[in-house]
């Protein structure tokens, strides 16, 4: 007998056919690899005492000059400002124009006449769609300015609880975003309703915004085919996103202040809130896939990618929402599944690892740990949450599980009599196998077994494939799987 390890690569492989996972983990849920071992992903708990009224899709949090922590949160039909004790209040103007919970189109069942198409066929691109209502968030000093995309006006809340969010002095309206720049401008996203225009205050000053030889206010509009979807701070410039292209702003001071350049095509962002940032990139998903900017555009490979576009409800994609969460190198996309008409999957890439993982989770909108302790996101149920905080999965089965792997040598069979596991809290953690000797034969399934040094066992096989679920009430770690085991003959 000897003891042959069950090498498995961090990450999930999810493209194509399950036997081309083969010696990789194929599905997951709640865990993620990180320094070299499988780990569950930190639980959640509770941070709002209510909820929220409407689905919320905008999410920021700062500290105003007092040292106070604030949240803010859009939804589709409010805006709430929220203390650090996790009292909400509703800040919303009076006449605040109410939202979409979804996104409309004409190219579902019932679009054209019966029968006009073949079933199974998807009908051609001939219908217009208004998109969910998102919210764009940003401080500005110790303010919280917002731009509900369907109300269109910049708002501007002074902190006083008593006092709603007013629309900001002379600026445009019918807009669908806002961001704050790195040089102190405004910047009201698709101004006056031209889904290309750019128009931005005066420096310093957000009631400022027409121009003169006296200030720096002024407007652009950009060369694109597509409309503006949201716009990003990166180290040096402000990226802007249309749902076509990419394009960058650069301060050069007056006359003309900004100067814009397109830096790729055909990449554009899919929502308006897919983009999350880091310290030097932006990471965004596009009709076409994932995408990178590090000072360049790049698209950026996945290993997930077939089967996230496969499983997303492209009907309500203006949903999808990224959150960058620092503290494990990870960018988080939630999206709504093939099956849903709502945000409940996820899929999540390591930018310092390099790795994947996809999972399920309702949160409509999120933001990282930024002045608090963890990430905050909020539910579909209108609650906002802390996240990587304790073991409370709502009753989620935490679980990785592996494509086939040849543990014969191709050609031999292998049997094993005990599995050696390399856990740090043995018995926190189940293992299950299933087995086959050739990729279409018969399935024979083991488990599952509440892992021990050894684990007795009795397998025969050709290939093998491995379920790892974790116990949602400790903070497991699973490094190598060892068998017992020794080659058989020749099958």
């Amino acid at each position: 007998m000897a003891y042959i390890p069950l090498q498995i690569p961090p990450g999930v492989y999810k493209n194509g056919t399950a036997y081309q996972s083969k010696g990789r983990w194929n599905n997951s849920n709640l865990v993620r690899w990180f320094e070299g071992t499988m780990r569950p992903v930190g639980g959640w708990r509770k941070r709002s005492t209510n909820q929220v009224s409407g689905l919320a899709r905008g999410l920021i949090n700062w500290r105003d000059n007092a040292g106070n922590r604030r949240i803010g949160i859009g939804t589709h039909t409010n805006l709430y400002s929220m203390n650090e004790a996790g009292t909400l209040t509703n800040i919303s103007p009076a006449d605040l124009v109410a939202g979409d919970a979804d996104q409309l189109q004409k190219l579902g069942y019932g679009y054209s006449t019966y029968g006009n198409f073949a079933y199974g066929v998807a009908r051609p691109d001939l219908g217009s769609f208004t998109p969910a209502t998102t919210w764009s968030l940003d401080s500005w000093g110790e303010y919280l300015v917002a731009c509900s995309s369907k109300d269109g006006r910049l708002l501007e809340w002074q902190l006083n609880i008593a006092s709603d969010a007013a629309a900001i002095t002379n600026a445009p309206t019918s807009c669908i975003g806002l961001i704050v720049t790195q040089e102190r401008f405004l910047f009201a996203l698709g101004a006056s309703g031209n889904p290309r225009k750019i128009a931005w205050c005066d420096q310093e000053n957000n009631t400022s915004w027409t121009p003169s030889s006296t200030n720096q206010a002024g407007d652009f509009e950009i060369a694109t085919v597509g409309s503006i979807q949201c716009a990003k701070r990166v180290r040096g410039s402000t990226i802007i996103f249309t749902d076509v292209d990419v394009h960058t702003a650069t301060y050069i001071g007056p006359p003309y202040v900004y100067s814009f350049d397109r830096v790729a095509t055909s990449c554009g962002a899919i929502s308006k809130q897919c983009v999350a940032v880091t310290d030097n990139s932006c990471y965004w998903m596009s009709k076409s896939g994932f995408w990178v900017y590090d000072g360049f555009v790049k698209p950026l490979p996945s290993e997930v990618g077939d089967y996230v576009f496969t499983n997303i409800n492209n009907q309500q994609a203006t949903k999808i929402y990224a959150v960058h969460n620092s503290s494990y190198g990870e960018i988080w996309w939630f999206y709504p599944s093939a099956s849903s008409t709502e945000v409940d999957s996820y899929v999540t890439y390591n930018y310092r690892e390099g790795h994947w993982s996809v999972g399920v989770l309702d949160r409509t909108c999120g933001t990282d740990r930024g002045i608090f302790a963890n990430p905050l996101m909020v539910s579909v149920d209108g609650y906002v949450y802390e996240h990587e905080v304790g073991f409370n999965y709502d009753s989620q089965t935490v679980y990785a599980e592996s494509g086939p792997v040849d543990i014969g040598n191709g050609d031999r069979m292998l049997s094993v009599t005990s599995i050696i596991p390399d856990e740090n809290t043995l018995g926190d953690v189940k293992a299950s196998f299933s087995t086959k000797f050739y990729p279409t034969g018969t399935q024979y399934n083991y488990g599952p077994y509440t892992m021990a040094n050894p684990t007795s066992i009795r397998i025969t096989a050709r290939q093998i494939a491995v379920k790892i679920e974790g116990n949602t009430l400790s903070d497991w770690r699973v490094g190598l799987i060892r068998f017992d085991a020794k080659l058989g003959s020749f099958r």
